[in-house]
C-alpha cells in the first residue's frame, strides 16, 4: 500500500510549501496554498531502472532539411492565421479567455470546419452535457458535420475513448475540469492541471493529433493553473473582448510554429461568430473627423497594420491631485508622455485631469503608438481638431525626439486603402504614395507648430469662405 502523504501547493504559481502559510514566499499571493494528498512512489526495482536508461542519444546538425509539419485547415481563415496557417499535426493548443466570451463556440466552428475538410474530429467536453453541445451546433448551423462529441471529466476514460477513435483533432473543454483518479488531488487545483495536461499532450505527440485545450483565466486575465501548462503546449492563444462591444479578438502569445503577437478578428452574433477581414475599417466605424482629442493610430499587430481611433480629453481638475484614467494603453507611458509635454513643449497637464481611450475596447501594446497619444493630447489642450484623413505613428523618447519605428510601409499602405491621404511620422520614414501626404517630425515639438499652423490655415479658410457667401 503506498503511503500518502501531504503536500501544500499554491494554487497561483504552483510552489509546493511544507506547511500552510497565507502568504505565497514565491508569488505573494495570499490565501491560494491549498492542501493537497499524493501518493509517494515505491521505489523502481534494478531491472526497471536498467530498462528505463535507453539508448544512446543521437544529434543532428545544423544543415538538416525537415520538411514543413502537416497542418489541418479548419476553414476559420482568422483562427488558422493565428494559428500560423492551420493546426499542426501533433501539437498541443492552449486557448484562454474571460468566461462567456465565446471560446466553446470559436472552437465548435473550428473542429466543425476541419471535419467538414476531411479530417476526423472530436470534442470532449467536462463543462457542458452532449445536449447543449448539440443545441450550439443547431444554432450555428453546424449539425451536418461530422464531429465526435463526448461529456466527460475522468482522464483515464478520455484517453481511452480517443485512442479507440483516433481522431485528428481534438478538443478538451476545458482542462480545468479533467482529473486523474491516480492523484489524490481536486479537479481544478494545480497538480490535476499538470498532470492531466502532461497525459494529454503526451498523447497528442505519440498519436500526431491536433489537440486544442481549453483554459480558464484568472480575474487578472492571465491563464489559471501553473505557468508550466503553457510551457508544455506549442502554442498559447488568448481569446479577449469587451462585453459592451459585438467584436473579439484572438491573440497568439505563443507559437512554436508560426508568428507571434498574430491576431484575428471576430464579430459577435446570433449565429456565432463572423470573420472580420478588414478590423481598421471596424474599429474606424462612425469616428468623427472634425471631433478635437481624437487622432488615428496606424499600428502593427503581428503581420497585420490595424488603425483605430485614440479619444483623449483633457478638463480642469476639482481636486487637488489631477486624475489619470487610462483605457486600452498602459497608463504608464501615458505618464512619461505627458511628462515630455511638459517639459519639452511647454503645456501644461498638472491642472488637468487627463481621460484617454482606444475607441472600440482595443488594446494597444507597441510603444509606436506613442506620436498618436500625443496628437490626441494636443488636439484636446488647444482645442483644435486634427487635420481630416491623417494618421499617426512614431515613438517618443524622454529628450523629446521622435523615433523611427518598423513596419512604416505597411502602415502607411493600410492607412491609403481606408482613404487616409497624410500621415504624421518620424524623419527618415519611407512609404507612401506620391500623392500621400508624410509629414515627418524630428522633434515632439515639430508636432505643435504643425498643428498649430494647420488649424491656423483651416481658419483662415473658413473665414473666407464664409466672407464670399451671399446674403441670404
Amino acid at each position: 500500500m503506498a503511503k500518502a502523504d501531504s503536500v501544500f501547493v499554491c494554487q497561483n504559481c504552483g510552489a509546493v510549501h511544507a506547511k500552510w502559510a497565507g502568504r505565497c514566499d514565491a508569488c505573494g499571493g495570499w490565501n491560494s496554498i491549498v492542501e493537497e494528498t499524493r501518493d509517494s512512489p515505491h521505489a523502481p526495482s534494478a531491472k526497471v531502472a536498467a530498462k528505463a536508461r535507453g539508448s544512446r542519444l543521437e544529434f543532428a546538425d545544423l544543415a538538416g532539411s525537415e520538411t514543413p509539419p502537416p497542418r489541418f485547415q479548419t476553414g476559420v481563415s482568422e483562427f488558422d492565421r493565428v494559428c500560423g496557417g492551420g493546426l499542426v499535426r501533433g501539437s498541443a493548443l492552449l486557448v484562454g479567455g474571460d468566461p462567456g466570451i465565446g471560446k466553446s463556440t470559436l472552437l465548435l466552428q473550428a473542429v466543425a470546419g476541419a471535419a467538414a475538410r476531411g479530417a476526423s474530429a472530436a470534442y470532449v467536453s467536462g463543462e457542458e452535457s452532449v445536449g447543449q453541445i448539440q443545441d450550439r451546433a443547431r444554432r450555428l448551423g453546424l449539425t451536418g458535420a461530422p464531429v465526435a462529441l463526448a461529456a466527460e471529466t475522468r482522464l483515464a476514460n478520455i484517453l481511452d475513448g480517443l485512442k479507440a477513435q483516433k481522431p485528428d483533432v481534438v478538443v478538451i473543454d476545458s482542462i480545468q475540469t479533467m482529473w486523474s483518479e491516480e492523484l489524490g488531488a481536486a479537479p481544478g487545483t494545480v497538480t490535476q492541471v499538470r498532470a492531466c495536461c502532461h497525459e494529454l499532450v503526451r498523447y497528442a505527440k505519440r498519436s500526431g493529433a491536433a489537440l486544442v485545450l481549453v483554459g480558464h483565466v484568472t480575474k487578472d486575465g492571465q491563464i489559471a493553473g501553473p505557468r508550466v501548462v503553457e510551457h508544455m503546449v506549442d502554442a498559447v492563444l488568448q481569446f479577449e473582448g469587451e462585453r459592451g462591444h459585438q467584436f473579439r479578438i484572438l491573440r497568439g502569445l505563443k507559437n512554436r510554429f508560426g508568428a507571434t503577437d498574430e491576431i484575428g478578428v471576430f464579430e459577435m452574433g446570433d449565429n456565432g461568430l463572423r470573420e472580420v477581414a478588414n478590423p481598421s475599417s471596424l474599429f474606424l466605424d462612425g469616428r468623427n473627423g472634425r471631433a478635437t482629442g481624437a487622432a488615428v493610430f496606424a499600428g502593427m499587430e503581428g503581420t497585420r497594420p490595424v488603425l483605430v481611433e485614440i479619444q483623449a480629453l483633457a478638463t480642469p481638475s476639482t481636486f487637488g491631485a489631477p486624475r489619470r484614467a487610462v483605457v486600452g494603453w498602459d497608463s504608464t507611458r501615458l505618464a512619461m508622455v505627458l511628462a515630455v509635454l511638459e517639459q519639452r513643449c511647454g503645456l501644461g497637464f498638472g491642472a488637468r485631469d487627463v481621460y484617454l481611450n482606444v475607441a472600440g475596447g482595443f488594446k494597444i501594446a507597441e510603444p509606436a503608438a506613442d506620436l498618436a497619444v500625443a496628437a490626441a493630447l494636443i488636439s484636446a489642450v488647444l482645442d483644435v481638431p486634427l487635420p481630416e484623413e491623417c494618421v499617426a505613428f512614431g515613438e517618443i523618447a524622454l529628450s523629446g525626439d521622435v523615433r523611427v519605428v518598423s513596419r512604416a510601409d505597411a502602415r502607411l499602405k493600410e492607412a491609403e486603402k481606408l482613404g487616409f491621404r497624410r500621415a504624421f511620422a518620424p524623419k527618415g520614414t519611407v512609404g507612401g504614395s506620391v500623392s500621400f501626404g508624410l509629414s515627418s517630425l524630428a522633434k515632439l515639438s515639430d508636432l505643435i507648430d504643425v498643428i498649430s499652423s494647420d488649424a491656423t490655415v483651416r481658419e483662415k479658410r473658413t473665414t473666407k469662405s464664409r466672407a464670399v457667401e451671399p446674403a441670404v
